[in-house]
């Protein structure tokens, strides 16, 4: 089954601690630790509905899978990455529980009951487009990456108008877009409450962040969470990395 499921270029890629295996193509897509992070930073929710928007081959989605028994709603708009989701989808045997949609995310609204998402994840286009957005990356990874199809504010609209009140929206993106981010999510109602930035080292500069807002939140209570360190200065994981990747009592292979 594996190799019929698979296509020119594809490979299958494990997260250890769940035993989730997603189908990659590295000239194409393939999601990086943000994606990971993401996938463990809100506590998810055991029932209701679950959504993850700029789902791209829909690691995210199907990493959460293994935390709750609810119903997950993938959508990304690009349909070559949208097939490799359905096809990992299968592959974890997930069809009961995870759903892909290969559509606009502006269209949410036409699968999901308006204010009805208890939890909505998304690791969208970091960059906002300008003449110096880089030009030789392949067509994927350019909607993947820039605020061309989609984004922030249009995120954080459709985010307001899907999720129940006091439903969550969980981010990961880049510091540098920090009051970006905390202005459009207020601007929708949608107050944040979490925040925990990621470091490449100690002594390193921040290059990652994950955020967490309520819609129709309190705007007090906000929690800066400890910082997360992504490797040691030998070069290897930390142990909150390690158990992440390979769980409490995993061995790297």
């Amino acid at each position: 089954m594996v190799k019929s499921i698979l296509k020119a270029g594809e490979r299958i890629d494990q997260l250890f601690s769940t035993d989730v295996k997603i189908i990659q193509n590295k000239d194409v897509f393939s999601y990086s630790i943000d994606s990971v992070l993401l996938s463990r930073f809100p506590k998810i929710p055991s029932r209701g509905l679950i959504v993850d928007l700029c789902s791209g081959n829909g690691a995210i989605g199907l990493f959460a899978s293994t935390r709750t028994k609810a119903p997950i709603i993938e959508v990304e708009l690009q349909e070559r990455l949208a097939n490799m989701a359905e096809r990992s989808i299968q592959l974890n045997q997930l069809e009961n529980q995870v759903q892909m949609i290969n559509d606009d995310l502006k269209n949410l609204l036409n699968h999901v009951p308006r204010s009805g998402v208890d939890l909505i994840l998304c690791n969208p286009p970091y960059f906002k487009v300008s003449e110096t957005s880089k030009k030789n990356l392949s067509e994927h990874y350019l909607l993947a990456r820039h605020e061309i199809a989609t984004n922030l504010e249009e995120i954080c609209e459709v985010a307001r108008h899907a999720l129940k009140s006091n439903g969550r929206l969980a981010m990961v993106h880049r510091p540098d877009r920090f009051l970006d981010i905390i202005d459009t999510m207020r601007h929708y109602n949608l107050a944040p409450k979490r925040i925990q930035f990621v470091y490449p080292k100690m002594g390193k500069d921040t290059n990652m962040l994950l955020i967490e807002a309520i819609k129709d939140g309190s705007t007090d209570g906000l929690k800066i969470l400890p910082p997360l360190f992504v490797h040691k200065e030998n070069g290897e994981y930390t142990d909150d990395i390690f158990e992440i990747y390979y769980g409490k009592n995993g061995k790297k292979d």
